[in-house]
């Protein structure tokens, strides 16, 4: 399937993973008046889809997926069939998975462990809910994840923590058919997972701990270099101690992940909710007053880290330019709520309409959908003049929205970027750095006012007025002063 490719009702836009069940694409699904929806189409591999027993399983699992409406779930909308292939539409969670945040946050240093606290314990609110269940008639539904690892624990950059894959994982893991599909998670399995025993909640709980020892420790716990020995070493949960790799980890702390990796699930927490209470206990009295703002900041270091130290590399494919001051808008068209009013022409239409006006502020256009574009102004003529430029066509673009019947969502970030001379852009990952990823926030944030929101540097550049809307923390004690735009 190449990308653009129909598939059913849905267009598949990217592929963004394969495994050993199935292909996931980004994808995007149109409504009525021209809404759109970006969402993850999770396909089964056609071979799977010719094992009665795994798809059985399958949409089985995946019909109480289906009925998992939780804040740190990610969310089934659909359990589907197009042409023989089975899949699952999801929620999309822009951001990271925790494998590659923790394997990134090597750049900046140990993972801060009042940061893998919080996570964890948004992991465990996911597993109260799911564990503790029940159908219509008051009956346990005996929900359990079976593949809970850092690859199945997805981080946004709001600083939300979801876990995805419930139904696809349970089936894999009871289908006979699938255990050497699945074989490279044994790592994270319990010890009565890798036996064939019957499963309940606390076998994810041990998968969860192993995550958390992970992130504390920088150290696998399980993992070695054949299957062989990995089972053995899961079989055996002989857990050293934390401390001994980073010994500013405190005594409770390691007592909750001796307990929690304790290799009878008698000895174990019982329940998620009661490890969670454990571990929030630790946290306030470690004195980790952490929150989901302090992940998305921290997000946002470790990519900016890892950003910074790929522009100080040489490329085969060209030569870093010296840093040039750059005004980045993002800028979105929505559809205002039904009872309100329907829109007059499609999102087509006014993205022709907006392109002209951005070309003819001298803007450059990398990113566009309908409705959506990404807009850099170089400063050549000064950082005032294309700050000046990008408000002017905003101001323009949102006229141009409200006479189609929409309404703009806005941000403007100035900054300084390292483009390339041969492809007019920063290296690889600039899209989540820095002011690309700044005018993006801020975008978001402008979808509950309707007005253009900018940084306090682009307000300053300006003769009109602009109202102090807030600040955000970035790092330390450092803020950005938020302005909204008042005409």
């Amino acid at each position: 399937m190449a990308d653009g490719r129909q598939f059913g009702k849905y267009t598949l836009l990217e592929r963004i993973a394969t495994g050993g069940m199935a292909e996931v694409w980004r994808a995007r699904v149109h409504g009525m008046a021209g809404f759109e929806k970006i969402l993850v189409i999770k396909r089964i591999l056609d071979h799977l889809g010719q094992d009665e027993e795994f798809v059985r399983l399958f949409i089985d699992e995946a019909r109480i997926a289906v009925s998992l409406l939780h804040v740190n779930i990610v969310q089934v909308f659909e359990l589907g069939e197009v042409d023989g292939a089975y899949f699952i539409a999801m929620e999309y969670v822009h951001g990271l998975d925790l494998a590659r945040l923790a394997s990134r946050s090597r750049k900046v240093g140990p993972f801060p462990v009042p940061i893998a606290c919080l996570v964890i314990c948004e992991v465990l609110k996911a597993l109260d809910f799911a564990h503790e269940r029940r159908n219509e008639e008051g009956e346990p539904l005996n929900i359990v994840h079976c593949d809970i690892s850092p690859q199945n624990v997805l981080l946004s950059f709001a600083g939300e923590v979801k876990i995805t894959d419930f139904g696809i994982s349970r089936a894999g893991f009871q289908a006979k058919s699938q255990h050497e599909v699945i074989r490279g998670k044994y790592a994270y399995m319990s010890p009565e997972q890798v036996a064939g025993k019957p499963l309940d909640g606390r076998s994810d709980l041990f998968s969860t701990s192993i995550v958390l020892y992970e992130l504390v420790t920088g150290r696998r716990l399980f993992k070695a270099r054949t299957r062989e020995e990995t089972l053995a070493r899961v079989r055996r949960a002989e857990v050293p101690s934390p401390k001994g790799y980073r010994p500013e980890i405190s005594e409770d702390l390691e007592r909750l992940l001796l307990k929690a990796l304790a290799r009878r699930p008698e000895d174990r927490y019982q329940t998620a909710g009661q490890m969670h209470e454990a571990l929030s206990a630790i946290m306030v009295r470690e004195g980790y007053r952490v929150t989901n703002t302090d992940l998305a900041n921290y997000l946002m270091q470790v990519i900016e880290a890892v950003q910074t130290q790929r522009g100080r590399k040489r490329t085969r494919s060209g030569r870093a330019m010296p840093p040039s001051a750059v005004v980045v808008l993002s800028a979105e068209a929505a559809a205002p709520p039904r009872s309100v009013a329907a829109p007059r022409e499609t999102l087509t239409t006014l993205g022709k309409r907006w392109e002209e006006v951005l070309l003819a502020s001298e803007g450059e256009i990398w990113e566009r959908s309908d409705g959506s574009f990404l807009v850099v102004w170089v400063a050549k003529g000064g950082l005032r003049d294309a700050i000046v430029r990008a408000v002017d066509a905003t101001v323009t673009l949102q006229k141009e929205a409200a006479e189609a019947g929409y309404r703009l969502s806005a941000g403007i970030a100035p900054g300084v970027a390292r483009l390339m001379a041969n492809t007019r852009r920063p290296s690889a990952g600039w899209e989540l750095a820095g002011p690309f990823y700044l005018a993006r926030w801020l975008m978001n944030l402008s979808a509950h006012r309707g007005r253009l929101l900018m940084t306090e540097v682009a307000s300053k550049q300006l003769d009109t007025d602009t109202h102090l809307l807030g600040r955000i923390p970035i790092q330390g004690n450092r803020y950005i002063n938020l302005h909204e735009l008042m005409r």
